[in-house]
C-alpha cells in the first residue's frame, strides 16, 4: 500500500468520525428523543425524465434513510398512508372476516413533522434533461462519469403548517462518500433495476445531505407530550420507547396556555409553566410510567404538558 492509499483512507477515516460525532451530538441536544416524520413526494421541476421516476425515487430513498438513522418514528408515505386508511374503511365495512388481525380505525400514528420539497435541477452525464441517451433504440440513463442533483426540502410543522427549516441540497456522483453509514443494497428498484445510474447515485448523496440536515435542526424543535393520567402518585405519560424516552428519564410537567392572534387566529407562542418534574420508572413502547422527583403532585393532571428537560 502506497502513502497516497494511506492517506485516503486516514481522510475517509476522518470523514465518518466526523459524521458518528454530528449524530450523536443532535442525539445529546435533544435527549435522544423522537419526532414522527412522513415524507411526500418531491416534485420534479427540473424537467428531467428518465428510466424511473426521480420523485418517487427521491421519496423511497428519505424515507428509508430517515429510518436507518434511529433519530425518527418513520410513517409511511403518503400513498402508503392513504392505502392503510381504505383497509380500514374496508374492514369496517363488514365484508371483510373479523378477527385482532383486521385493521381498525383510530390508530393510525399522526405525523408531527412533514418533509417535502422539489428537485429544481438534475444533469445527467450528457449533460441534457433525458437523463441517458439512445443507442439502437435502447436507452440508456446516466450511466456515465457524471451526475448532479439539486433539490430544496421543507420540515413543516404538521400542527400549523408552518415551515420550521429549509435548505438545498446538491448531490453528485461522485459524492457517493456522503452515503456511508446507509445500507444501499435495497434501492435498486427506486432506480427501475439501474443501481449504477450516475444520477441515481447523485440522488443517494443528495438525500444523505438532507437527512444530516433534518438531524441538525432537531435541537430547534420543542419535543411535547401529555399526561395519560395521574394516580397514586404516578404519572402515565403518552411518550415511550418508540419516541426514545428512557428510564430514569426526567421530564417536566407544565400548565400549557396557547397564544393565538386575535386577528386571525393564529398560534404565535405556547407559554408552559412548570407545575412538577417527574422520572419515568418504567417505560413501554408508547407509555411512560412515571414518579414525581419536584413540585406538587397533586397538581399534575390528564391533559398536562410534558417537556424534554
Amino acid at each position: 500500500m502506497n502513502g497516497r492509499s494511506v492517506r485516503l483512507i486516514a481522510v475517509a477515516a476522518v470523514v465518518v468520525m466526523l459524521g458518528a460525532l454530528a449524530l450523536a451530538g443532535a442525539g445529546e441536544a435533544t435527549g435522544g428523543l423522537r419526532y414522527s416524520i412522513t415524507v411526500s413526494k418531491f416534485e420534479n421541476r427540473a424537467g428531467w425524465h428518465g428510466q424511473w421516476d426521480i420523485g418517487d425515487a427521491w421519496g423511497t430513498i428519505l424515507t428509508d434513510m430517515l429510518n436507518q438513522s434511529g433519530k425518527f418514528i418513520v410513517l409511511g408515505e403518503p400513498d402508503m398512508r392513504a392505502e392503510a386508511l381504505n383497509e380500514q374503511d374496508f374492514a369496517a365495512s363488514g365484508r371483510t372476516a373479523g378477527g385482532k388481525k383486521a385493521p381498525v380505525t383510530g390508530q393510525m400514528t399522526p405525523a408531527q413533522l412533514l418533509v417535502k420539497g422539489a428537485i429544481t435541477h438534475v444533469q445527467g452525464d450528457t449533460g441534457g434533461g433525458s437523463g441517458g441517451v439512445r443507442i439502437h433504440g435502447f436507452r440508456i440513463g446516466g450511466g456515465g462519469k457524471k451526475g448532479e442533483v439539486n433539490a430544496t426540502i421543507y420540515i413543516v410543522d404538521s400542527t400549523t403548517g408552518q415551515v420550521l427549516a429549509s435548505t438545498s441540497v446538491v448531490g453528485t456522483s461522485k459524492s457517493r462518500g456522503m452515503s456511508v453509514g446507509y445500507d444501499t443494497g435495497s434501492w435498486g428498484a427506486a432506480f427501475g433495476g439501474h443501481k449504477k445510474d450516475n444520477v441515481g447515485k447523485a440522488v443517494e448523496a443528495a438525500c444523505a445531505q438532507a437527512v444530516q440536515f433534518l438531524i441538525s435542526q432537531l435541537p430547534n424543535i420543542q419535543w411535547t407530550g401529555s399526561v395519560v393520567l395521574a394516580k397514586n402518585g404516578k404519572v402515565y405519560v403518552n411518550r415511550g420507547t418508540r419516541e426514545g424516552v428512557r428510564p430514569g428519564q426526567e421530564l417536566i410537567v407544565g400548565k400549557s396556555e396557547i397564544l393565538r392572534d386575535p386577528d386571525t387566529g393564529e398560534v404565535l407562542d405556547e407559554e408552559v409553566t412548570e407545575v412538577a418534574r417527574i422520572r419515568a420508572d418504567r417505560v413501554k413502547e408508547k407509555l411512560s410510567i412515571c414518579s414525581v422527583v419536584s413540585g406538587d403532585a397533586s397538581k399534575i393532571h390528564k391533559g398536562m404538558t410534558v417537556h424534554a428537560n
